[in-house]
């Protein structure tokens, strides 16, 4: 992709992409499985270096992350000021004056992401824009609370303006290999989306293994996600490129075995522009362009965004900026 392509696709509205239905639980292929740790973290070793791109090009590709971003603040000092400005800097993600030096006015961010509670507040302030807001739910971040409050959770946040839902799997079904009560949870849980799309957070970093992530992967999707999602952000071990790798490969296997194309979502420990620039890489190496749109790969980000408009800055001036000139991001 050169930069021109690039900055174009930037601006592309979603595409209309049949949503995964899913299918019944093959306990047959998700058996079959595995996942080779060494190979995997020998291929993904190799990609910061793998994948080098300079001026124009890389303006480019940052532009296109930018769109690809769901805008996150999950804090328990949240504020509907804080949602306010964070909705305004989706709006507007890099300075006016750098966006007109990049032919690049209207470009925004994909999504923002917050709690129930802020739905509301971000609806409001992002009415007229187009730029969906994402809710997370089902006991967000440790997925503990009873089943039934889970369900209600997502239908309470779809009533409010939700247009996605970002869910916790119980690991437990993971770490017990009980993939029927997986499957059957993820199914409900899609089921009470109703409308919205529904991202499953399969938490990786306390699954135990990149076999489980896989596995796991498979599973929600045959239950019907529309994303498939690293991590909630709050676990030690979130986003990382061998998990991402694993993930990805289930997504193009459960394409080819049915058609149906289930986006991805790396979050929590990406903040910065170069580490984008690799995850986008990854992307169109093993899924192709296709999956460089805002409907089927997001960044679960709350700082990436600051760092971006840095190097973008640099790109169009010489020279970087300090980090506090930016807003919240």
């Amino acid at each position: 992709m050169d930069s021109h392509t690039a900055e174009r696709s930037a601006q592309l509205p979603q595409l209309a992409e049949p949503r995964n239905p899913g299918m019944e639980l093959d306990l047959d292929w998700v058996a079959a499985v595995q996942a080779n740790t060494s190979a995997i973290e020998r291929r993904c070793a190799t990609l910061p270096g793998r994948r080098s791109v300079k001026k124009d090009h890389q303006a480019a590709w940052l532009l296109k992350a930018i769109s690809l971003i769901d805008l996150t603040t999950l804090s328990g000092d949240d504020t509907e000021g804080r949602v306010r400005r964070l909705c305004a800097k989706a709006r507007q993600p890099v300075n006016a004056g750098l966006l007109r030096e990049l032919g690049m006015e209207g470009l925004t961010t994909g999504a923002i992401c917050v709690y129930h509670d802020m739905i509301e507040t971000a609806v409001q302030a992002l009415k007229g824009s187009g730029i969906p807001v994402a809710a997370v739910s089902t006991g967000f971040p440790a997925g503990l609370s009873p089943f039934h409050l889970r369900v209600a959770e997502i239908e309470e946040s779809v009533k409010a303006g939700a247009e996605e839902i970002d869910i916790v799997i119980s690991r437990r079904h993971v770490l017990t290999g009980n993939w029927q009560a997986l499957y059957d949870e993820m199914k409900a849980f899609r089921q009470a989306c109703g409308d919205a799309h529904v991202k499953a957070i399969l938490a990786t970093g306390e699954l135990g293994s990149l076999r489980n992530v896989a596995r796991a992967s498979l599973v929600c999707m045959m239950a019907g996600a529309d994303f498939i999602k690293t991590s909630t952000g709050k676990e030690s071990v979130n986003a990382t490129l061998p998990v991402s790798l694993v993930m990805i490969r289930a997504i193009r296997d459960y394409y080819d075995r049915t058609g149906y194309r289930v986006g991805y979502k790396p979050a929590g420990g990406i903040s910065k522009a170069k580490d984008a620039l690799v995850y986008l890489s990854l992307i169109k190496d093993e899924l192709g362009d296709r999956w460089l749109q805002p409907d089927l790969f997001r960044f679960g980000a709350s700082s990436l965004l600051n760092d971006i408009e840095r190097q973008l800055e640099h790109h169009v001036t010489g020279a970087y900026s300090a980090g506090y000139r930016h807003s919240m991001g």
